[in-house]
C-alpha cells in the first residue's frame, strides 16, 4: 500500500512482468500516515512586541544609527568650530607676535645704535681721559717741585729784589759801597 502527499492510502499496485527475473508479480507497498509537526512548545504568557519582530528590531537599530550619527555629526561641528575658532586665535597671535617682533627688532636696532654710539664716545671719553690724567700727573710733579723748591724760590726772590733795589740806588747815583752789608752769597737756583 502507498500513501499519497495528503495522507490517504493508494492500495497495491500491479508491477508489470514482475520484478525481473525474481518471480515476483506485485510489490506492496506500506501505507505511511505523515503527520503534522508538533507545534512549537510555548514559554508562558509571551505577548507580542508591537515592534513587529525582526523588522522591529531592525527598525530600531536604523533609529540608533540615526541618533548615533546625529551625535557624531553634531560633535563634528562643535569640532570644527573650535578648530576655526583655534586657527583664528593662532593667526591673530601670529600676527601680533609678528609685530612685537618687529618692534623688538626696531628697538633692538635702535639700542645696537645707541650701543655703538656710547662705545665711541666711551673710546674718546677714555683718550680724553688719559690726557688728563697725563696733565694731572704733570702738573701735580710741577707743584710738587714748586712746594719742595718754595723756600729756595722765596730766598732766590728776596735777593733778586735786593738786588733791584741796589741797582735803582746805584743809577740813582747813591754809594753802593755802604749798602753792602752782608757778604754775597751762591744760591743755586732750580738746581
Amino acid at each position: 500500500r502507498m500513501s499519497s502527499a495528503s495522507g490517504g492510502d493508494i492500495g497495491t499496485t500491479p508491477a508489470p512482468e514482475g520484478i525481473a527475473g525474481t518471480g515476483i508479480g506485485f510489490v506492496q507497498i506500506q501505507a505511511h500516515n505523515v503527520e503534522a509537526p508538533p507545534p512549537p512548545p510555548e514559554f508562558g504568557n509571551h505577548k507580542k512586541q508591537n515592534a513587529g519582530g525582526v523588522l522591529g528590531l531592525i527598525d530600531m537599530m536604523v533609529n540608533d544609527l540615526k541618533t548615533e550619527m546625529n551625535q557624531a555629526r553634531l560633535e563634528e561641528e562643535d569640532a570644527q568650530e573650535d578648530y576655526e575658532q583655534l586657527m583664528k586665535n593662532s593667526a591673530e597671535k601670529r600676527a601680533s607676535d609678528s609685530k612685537t617682533i618687529s618692534e623688538q627688532e626696531g628697538q633692538l636696532a635702535e639700542a645696537n645704535t645707541d650701543l655703538s654710539a656710547a662705545k665711541d664716545d666711551l673710546s674718546a671719553n677714555s683718550k680724553t681721559t688719559q690726557e688728563t690724567h697725563e696733565y694731572t700727573q704733570d702738573l701735580h710733579k710741577s707743584c710738587d717741585f714748586l712746594l719742595d723748591n718754595y723756600d729756595t724760590r722765596k730766598s732766590a726772590r728776596e735777593e733778586e729784589l735786593e738786588a733791584l733795589d741796589k741797582a735803582k740806588a746805584v743809577l740813582s747815583g747813591a754809594d753802593v759801597s755802604l749798602l753792602q752789608t752782608q757778604p754775597a752769597r751762591a744760591h743755586k737756583f732750580m738746581a
